[in-house]
């Protein structure tokens, strides 16, 4: 058994790694840590009475180095490189689901804030499984993918070969209120999000570099990402619109039935998807169709889970030798 913690045990993350790594058979669950401490998991995440008592502690490195081989750190930006870096020094091997490790630097310091760990930034692996697997196995770091960027380039990505890249590409992204996490604002407080769907900082959120930015490294090629977030009455999922113009004649499902063939977390659809069928698992369904030279993709991802945690615990897996479906969950929640 391998023993292994979690930084951020507050938040919506952290609860859906704690309920993954509780009934995982290689890992122990061994430290819980938030900001304060000095509370018990099941007084934090009532929902988690008599399932599981553990106490929660102050966050602190020192404790962590001493009880963990591996970490997940469900922090916000900024604050994971500052406890990452000494953990990696240590040789803890760290899964990060901040965008701190994600992104080349100067994309990073353009779009979020100063990064204070460079040197770890280069030797970092993007969290995104079936494009990176076997760098995943052998390092000590991954940067978990966004929700966002990851239904976005799972269904994008094998189009760009056969997509006019001078041509504009639309995403149409919509989310569920848990993906603005477990703090109240205006914009998540029940009265304004219930019976609604708005968007929010279109074009200039900071998820469209990200997306652009693993495009060009994948394929070596730019492009014009138009990206539009909305908000939707729905407390998780993620649903995915791609809209772009084809360079030659394709059939789109078979495009995506090779592409995915071995990956067993991508299920290709005959219809448009729809995000309770992903609602409570890990994987990520696509549907894609074209009319003349334009082609729709549409994915579905639940944002809690292949959007953050049970992504990170696939990560954790391969960085650790077990099977990528260990304690990974494949039951939606549905009705």
């Amino acid at each position: 058994m391998i023993n292994v913690g979690v930084v951020g045990a507050s938040g919506y993350t952290g609860l859906e790694l704690i309920k993954m790594l509780i009934i995982h058979n290689g890992f122990r669950l061994t430290y819980l840590a938030t900001s304060s401490g000095d509370i018990k998991i099941e007084e934090l995440h009532p929902s988690l009475e008599d399932v599981i008592s553990l106490d929660v502690q102050k966050a602190d490195t020192k404790d962590v180095i001493e009880r963990c081989e591996l970490v997940f750190l469900a922090l916000p930006h900024k604050a994971s490189m500052g406890f990452a870096k000494e953990l990696l020094e240590a040789n803890i091997k760290v899964v990060d689901l901040s965008a701190d490790y994600r992104l080349d630097l100067d994309t990073y310091e353009k779009h979020y804030t100063t990064h204070t760990d460079k040197e770890h930034l280069d030797s970092s692996v993007y969290g995104l499984l079936e494009y990176y697997r076997e760098d995943i196995k052998n390092t000590n770091l991954v940067a978990s993918a966004g929700c966002y960027p990851t239904a976005t380039l799972l269904a994008l990505l094998p189009f760009i070969p056969y997509i006019d890249t001078d041509a504009p590409i639309f995403i149409d992204a919509k989310s569920g209120v848990s993906g603005a996490g477990k703090k109240l604002s205006d914009t998540t407080h029940f009265v304004n999000i219930n019976d609604n769907m708005f968007a929010y900082n279109p074009i200039n959120h900071r998820h469209a570099p990200e997306i652009r930015e693993k495009i060009k490294k994948i394929h070596n090629k730019d492009t014009s990402i138009t990206f539009v977030p909305h908000l939707i009455p729905a407390s998780r999922g993620e649903l995915i619109s791609i809209y772009a113009t084809l360079k030659e004649d394709i059939e789109p499902l078979e495009i995506l039935r090779e592409r995915y063939k071995n990956d067993m977390f991508i299920r290709v659809r005959e219809t448009p998807v729809n995000i309770k069928a992903t609602s409570g698992t890990h994987f990520c369904d696509i549907f894609a169709m074209k009319n003349d030279k334009a082609i729709f993709i549409n994915s579905a991802i639940d944002n809690l889970l292949r959007g953050a945690s049970s992504t990170a615990l696939a990560c954790a897996n391969l960085m650790c030798g077990y099977s990528e479906s260990e304690g990974i969950p494949t039951i939606a929640y549905v009705p």
